[in-house]
Parts: C-alpha cells; sequence; structure tokens
C-alpha cells in the first residue's frame, strides 16, 4: 500500500471503530481486516498504530481540534502532534487513487495551527492530559492520590505481550525456546513463575507454540490472580465467572490436572470458546456450567468447594493499556450498574464455600468501590467469613508483589494491568458449645 493508502485505511479503520462504540476496538479492527485481507501484514500494523494512538490521545486530540472532529481531522492532527509537517499531510490527502480527498481550506486552517506544537499543552486540564473521563477523576484521585499521573501516564503507553507457559504440556523454558524457535524473542516475567513477556508485535496466535497448547495470551495480572487461588490437585474448585477461560486454563494447570474444575458463566458462546481452548491446552479435568435463572446447580453444590474465584464483571479501568477506546465508553452509570451485581455474584458464589474453603474476588479495575469497598461490604453481610492477608494466602516462598492486605496491580508499579483480588475465607463450622452444667 502507499503511504496515502494507508492514512486512509487508517480513516476507515477509525470511523468504523467509533460508529460501533458498544464494541471492542480490537473486535471491529479484526473484522475490519479480514474484509481486506489484500491489506498485508506491514501495513496493517502501520494503520493500526495510528489508529491506537488516536485512541490513546482522544482527549488531548480533541482539545485542539474540538469535540466531535472527523476520523480524518484526528488522524492527520495526531501526525503533525508527532512532528510531521502540514505539507506532508497535504501531499499525503491528494484525492488521488486510494488516498483521502484534499484537505479542505478550514481544515488546513486548523491543522496550521498546530505545525511545532506538542500534543500535551500547560492549558490542559489535568482529566484531558490524563486522558480519564471528567467524572472518574476524582475516583481515581482518591485510589492513587499523588501518584495519579504516574500510573495514568504508564496506562497510556501500550502493554507488551505476555504469555503463560502450559506447564501440562511443557517447562517455561522449553516454552520459551519453542517461541525463540518461531521468532518471539521473550523474558520471564518478574513476578509469574508462569509467564513470558514479548516486546513488540508477533503473530503469536499464528505459531505452531500457541496452536499446540504450549503458551496462552494471559496479562501477568491475570496470572496472579489465579495463582493466588492457590488451586491444588485434588481439589474442588470453581471458576465462577469464566468467561472464555483465561483462568480456568491457569487453575488448571496448577491443579496437574488432578481434582475438578467447574468453569461457569452466563455466557454460552464465551463457555463454548473456554472448551475449545481447554481442549488444545489439554486440560481433562474441567467442566462447564451455563448459569441460568432458576438455575438449582447452586443450591445442590452449597458449601462443597475448597476454592471459588470471583473474576467479577468490572469497568475495566485496569486494562486501557491494552483496550484504550474502553474509556471512551465508559459512563457514570455503568459503574452504578455494576457494584451491585458485583456483589450479588459475591453473595452467591459464597454459598459454594465449604467451612475452611476460599472465596478469592478479583477485577481488573482500579477503583475503591469495585475493590475494597465490595469485600468491606461483603464481610459485613457474611460474619462466617474473613479476610486473609496477602502475605498469608500467597502461594511462593518469596516474590509477594506488594505489600498490604490485599493484590493490587497497577502498571506504573508492575508493569502489568491494573488487577484486584482479595481472598475470603470461610472459618471451620463452628463447634458444639459445651452442655452447661446442671
Amino acid at each position: 500500500m502507499t503511504p496515502s493508502a494507508r492514512i486512509a485505511g487508517a480513516i476507515d479503520l477509525l470511523a468504523a471503530i467509533r460508529s460501533a462504540p458498544n464494541r471492542p476496538a480490537d473486535a471491529v479492527a479484526a473484522e475490519f481486516f479480514r474484509a481486506r485481507r489484500y491489506i498485508g501484514a506491514t501495513d496493517r500494523r502501520e494503520i493500526s498504530e495510528r489508529v491506537w494512538f488516536v485512541l490513546r490521545a482522544w482527549r488531548r486530540l480533541n482539545f485542539w481540534l474540538g469535540e466531535g472532529a472527523s476520523p480524518r481531522m484526528l488522524i492527520a492532527a495526531a501526525a503533525i502532534l508527532q512532528g510531521a509537517r502540514l505539507s506532508a499531510i497535504e501531499a499525503l490527502f491528494s484525492g488521488t487513487a486510494y488516498a483521502p480527498p484534499p484537505l479542505s481550506p478550514g481544515e488546513r486552517v486548523l491543522l496550521a495551527r498546530l505545525e511545532g506544537r506538542e500534543l500535551e499543552d500547560p492549558a490542559m486540564p489535568e482529566p484531558v492530559r490524563l486522558e480519564i473521563p471528567d467524572w472518574l477523576s476524582p475516583l481515581l484521585a482518591a485510589r492513587f492520590g499523588t501518584e495519579l499521573a504516574a500510573e495514568m501516564t504508564a496506562m497510556a503507553a501500550a502493554a507488551p505481550l505476555d504469555l503463560r507457559a502450559n506447564l501440562l504440556k511443557v517447562s517455561r523454558d522449553e516454552a520459551r525456546a519453542a517461541l525463540a524457535r518461531e521468532g518471539v524473542a521473550t523474558e520471564e516475567t518478574p513476578y509469574s513463575p508462569w509467564g513470558l513477556r514479548a516486546f513488540g508485535r508477533y503473530p503469536v496466535t499464528a505459531g505452531e507454540a500457541f496452536r499446540t497448547g504450549l503458551v496462552e495470551i494471559q496479562d501477568e495480572a491475570s496470572q496472579l490472580v489465579a495463582l493466588l487461588v492457590d488451586a491444588r490437585p485434588g481439589m474442588r474448585v470453581v471458576d465462577f465467572c469464566a468467561g472464555a477461560g483465561g483462568k480456568t486454563l491457569a487453575l488448571a494447570m496448577a491443579m496437574h490436572n488432578r481434582g475438578q474444575l467447574v468453569a461457569c458463566d452466563v455466557s454460552a458462546p464465551r463457555l463454548s470458546a473456554a472448551a475449545r481452548r481447554l481442549r488444545r491446552a489439554g486440560v481433562h479435568n474441567a467442566t462447564t456450567h451455563l448459569l441460568q435463572p432458576g438455575d438449582k446447580w447452586l443450591k445442590r453444590h452449597a458449601e462443597s468447594f475448597a476454592r471459588v474465584l470471583v473474576d467479577a464483571p468490572c469497568t475495566g479501568t485496569g486494562t486501557w493499556r491494552r483496550n484504550p477506546d474502553a474509556r471512551l465508553a465508559l459512563r457514570h452509570a455503568d459503574l452504578a450498574e455494576l457494584l451491585p451485581k458485583q456483589a450479588a455474584l459475591l453473595d452467591q458464589a459464597a454459598r459454594l464455600v465449604k467451612p475452611g474453603g476460599r472465596l478469592i474476588y478479583a477485577t481488573c479495575s482500579l477503583l475503591l468501590e469495585e475493590n475494597e469497598g465490595q469485600v468491606r461490604a461483603f464481610l459485613q453481610r457474611h460474619a462466617g467469613f474473613s479476610l486473609l492477608p496477602l502475605e498469608q494466602a500467597w502461594p511462593l516462598p518469596a516474590g509477594l508483589p506488594c505489600p498490604g492486605p490485599f493484590l493490587c496491580l497497577t502498571p506504573a508499579r508492575h508493569g502489568t494491568d491494573g488487577f484486584f483480588a482479595a481472598v475470603l475465607e470461610r472459618r471451620d463450622a463452628a463447634p458444639a458449645k459445651p452442655e452447661r452444667a446442671a
């Protein structure tokens, strides 16, 4: 593709993403490129990089252009604020075959004002500079205090590619060697004993190591949540909000394929995807269960599992490195709707935990309301549970990733997605009271 055609492709992809605000940008992009198989790998990468830069810099670009700027102006302004000259942009917007239409006089004037400027400006309000929705700014400030700018700067960077070696089939060293043979250079993750980190873009899913189940794509933070569950061989374990099964796979591996593992979800398509992944990974101690209204499964299995993981649906504020488009669609009403759902899921899952067992609550959120607040409220509702501090729950002899009673992971501090987890232990059945003397 010519440079002009790549610019046109970036404009079209950005327009497609903005016309589907309720769909993840990566899903829209995958569909976009499937319909245009003539676009080669190098061209796809450049088009995606332009679009994802715009998504990461959305509020700052709209500060310069005004709200409601068109995809073509966002792409053009991003290039100029990254150092391109207006004359170079005009040459790309030539209107010739496969090129975007020429700039209008008004577009040219607005872009000319941006020449020589930087993306950030001292006049920007803090939420704009940090790419935070206005309503969310005080909630994140309450979470991070003076570290807010550092955390949001780290959140604005592109995430590395984290992989988990499938120890049911290979060691981590063997998985790393298999990836190296495919040209994928990795290093060991600093906290997860299962993880490998690649920097740069690699078509991992097309490689033999992925297709044969030697590795799975999974952020290190997500791996650490699965590690914190401390699922052991022979246990009965539930992944209550399993989704497509990422943590289920890690739990099965930790259990050495021994014991009973149940992946639950309310979505049949997600569970079908999980089943396919389980087969590829060589997991045979896991089953899936579709949770439906009026389901008797919870009642039948009350107090019968040693570990119950609730990776609850949440605002996803910890995943903005990977999903910068998500913050554009997030509304305060979404948080208000999620909080009672999270509480209800905790209450339901608590019924499954046997005396002496553990309920692990996790989110990929940075917000106190979805994390510590939910844990405090749960403990007030359920006197039979108590918080097991991280230092006691951590299953490894060393390598505690953070201080405090909870697992709290962030991009700036740990180089991971933002994740939270708490371990809640159900006390053993109370001993019978001694009879009073007559």
